[in-house]
């Protein structure tokens, strides 16, 4: 049986083809907001940092209502980083939009996201996004998704794809890109022609997997999730399981509150049945990959299986001499605590105790992924500091292997030579080459090793207009040794406050990230030198003064501004034998350690 009057969807895309934005316009032109209601845009990027960095991080749920029908949407993120959010959300709809971007074209995370759809069999609805854009190139776009779809193998229904183009930005929709839309209306047509409606059996008993956490401080943890059969009342009995630990004993609990997506809004709904996308309240430690179901009829779910982490990083607490001073949380009790809490909601991370009880290995996705996570724990008063990303390596066949990304750069023309060199050095194979314009898109498999560090080196080399982009490929042998990093650190020699005199001396030696008025302490990097060594220098040095005036002795000093260095830069910057200070106030790059004879004895019984 199939309840006609619902559909659930997920909008999947790679980062920036506009799905946001394409979602703000379905709530718009689904009568979600009042005539006069103030919007705002990226309305489903509820949180501070996708706000300010302009991605999306969580996926999220809507619902719009169209022609008696309400249609579940689900806004995912682009970044391969956050892969595994998308991953397990696609159990929870029946069909997808996939946007490609009319001038890009279909990117790495597309090629990613489309594979794991077809997998689970969905009906795909592709949908040419920005074809307003002055570069677009819409009929080869059309051509790369087929391909596409042919190197992924897709069935004979799924090549026949519908094909829309929109404009994501203007709210329009048209059968044909020679022909201007006007609204929506077809996407929301072909969304109620082509996606199924869910299969609906509300005879049996409850049961629904969970696919996404929610936290409210008030009920505590919400789950969310796809009813597959039955229908649930408000303060039913329920038990839980899973389908990963058959052994353990169902949980009994109580369904103490249920909600329904209406718009951006949870609705209180007093019951739910079957192929509905609800949250439910009243279970304490639920988690993502739980099966929710009928005490009489204990079943689980399999959840899908998550791609493996694929680097890691330490977090331990901080131990430098400005330790305690700025955050609020700095103990190894609240800094387990708040890891711990974190698994809970990303599936994909990975918290593991180290020998040292002070520190704790965080595997993830990608650098962006713990990035994330390290800034959203600054902010929260956390203190405490990392290691260098490293990778996870695997032993396959007896060889010792290591994660291979499929990178993809979009460079101009006159830009390519120096990016192919760069890519060489780092172990990097070229696939394929293709002109599009005045650029070339260029296709590599590089270890993801050898992409440490490299974006600042990749902006420089095309001049702030190359854009890259990977997502993990396969794990293959290891391809040797790479350089990680070809410049050094300038290193303070003792504690103090910076002045201007000893850093006008120190940025002869190299480029500077700090001014002057900046509390150091011995063994904190304050700068880059050219040369591939440390160099110890003291900014701290102030003028000796004395009674006898000379001829040049009072010209003004001038200093050059200092590199402001943002998280992502100063994980990249970092040396292996380096970390990174992070409080909820400052970043400091310092060593690992932070005495200078002792650094030089460690320095001296590795050269022997």
């Amino acid at each position: 049986m199939q309840d006609n009057k619902l559909r659930n969807v997920a909008i999947i895309a790679h980062v920036d083809h506009g799905k946001t934005t394409l979602v703000d316009e379905m709530l718009k032109q689904g009568g979600i907001y009042r005539e006069n209601q103030a919007t705002v845009d990226r309305v489903m990027d509820s949180g501070d940092l996708e706000r300010e960095r302009g991605i999306t991080i969580l996926a999220k749920n809507t619902a719009v209502h169209y022609k008696d029908t309400k249609i579940n949407i689900v806004d995912t993120p682009g970044h391969a980083d956050f892969g595994g959010e998308v991953e397990r959300i696609l159990k929870m709809v029946n069909g997808v939009i996939l946007l490609v971007d009319a001038a890009e074209g279909p990117m790495p995370q597309t090629r990613f996201v489309l594979s794991k759809a077809l997998e689970l069999g969905h009906r795909v609805i592709v949908v040419v996004n920005k074809i307003d854009r002055p570069d677009q190139r819409i009929h080869e776009v059309c051509d790369e998704v087929l391909e596409l779809l042919m190197d992924l193998n897709a069935t004979q229904e799924q090549f026949d794809s519908p094909t829309l183009f929109c404009s994501g930005r203007n709210g329009t929709a048209s059968y044909s890109p020679d022909v201007p839309g006007t609204d929506l209306t077809p996407l929301f047509d072909t969304i109620l022609d082509y996606i199924p409606a869910p299969e609906a059996d509300t005879e049996a008993p409850f049961q629904m997997l969970v696919s996404s956490i929610d936290y409210n401080e008030f009920v505590g943890r919400i789950a969310i999730g796809r009813i597959e059969r039955g229908a649930i009342h408000q303060n039913e009995e329920i038990a839980v399981c899973n389908f990963h630990s058959p052994d353990a004993p169902a949980k009994k609990a109580k369904a103490t509150a249920i909600y329904q997506f209406d718009g951006l809004a949870k609705v209180p709904a007093t019951e739910a049945t079957a192929g509905n996308i609800i949250a439910m309240s009243g279970i304490g430690d639920i988690t993502i990959g739980d099966t929710i179901c009928a005490p009489s009829a204990i079943e689980p779910i399999e959840f899908v299986k998550i791609s493996a982490p694929t680097m890691e990083m330490t977090f331990s607490v901080n131990d430098s001499p400005f330790a305690g001073r700025e955050g609020k949380f700095v103990t190894s009790r609240q800094i387990r605590e708040r890891l711990q809490r974190e698994t809970l909601k990303d599936v994909s991370l990975r918290v593991t105790e180290t020998d040292n009880t002070d520190s704790f290995n965080v595997a993830g996705r990608g650098e962006m992924s713990l990035s994330i996570l390290i800034e959203t724990m600054r902010r929260e008063g956390y203190e405490f500091q990392v290691s260098p990303p490293r990778v996870l390596y695997q032993e396959i066949d007896g060889k010792k292997c290591e994660p291979i990304e499929r990178l993809v750069v979009d460079v101009p023309a006159d830009c390519v030579g120096g990016v192919i060199e760069a890519i060489g050095k780092r172990k990097g194979d070229m696939l394929d080459m293709t002109p599009v314009g005045d650029r070339m898109k260029v296709q590599f498999l590089v270890p993801s090793r050898g992409l440490f560090g490299y974006r600042n080196e990749f902006l420089t080399a095309t001049k702030g207009e190359g854009i890259m982009a990977s997502v993990f490929e396969e794990y293959a042998p290891m391809k040797g040794e790479i350089a990680r990093r070809s410049t050094g650190s300038l290193v303070a020699f003792e504690t103090g406050e910076a002045v201007t005199y000893g850093l006008f001396n120190a940025q002869e030696r190299g480029a500077l990230f700090i001014g002057a008025g900046t509390p150091v302490y011995a063994g904190m990097i304050v700068g880059e030198c050219p040369k591939q060594e440390d160099i110890s220098v003291n900014v701290c040095k102030k003028k000796q003064l004395t009674n006898m005036r000379a001829s040049g002795s009072d010209e003004a000093l001038r200093l050059t501004p200092p590199r402001q260095m943002s998280l992502e830069q100063d994980l990249e910057f970092l040396a292996d034998d380096e970390l990174l200070e992070c409080t909820p106030e400052n970043l400091r790059l310092r060593k690992r350690v932070l005495d200078h004879g002792e650094r030089m004895r460690i320095a001296s019984k590795k050269k022997s």
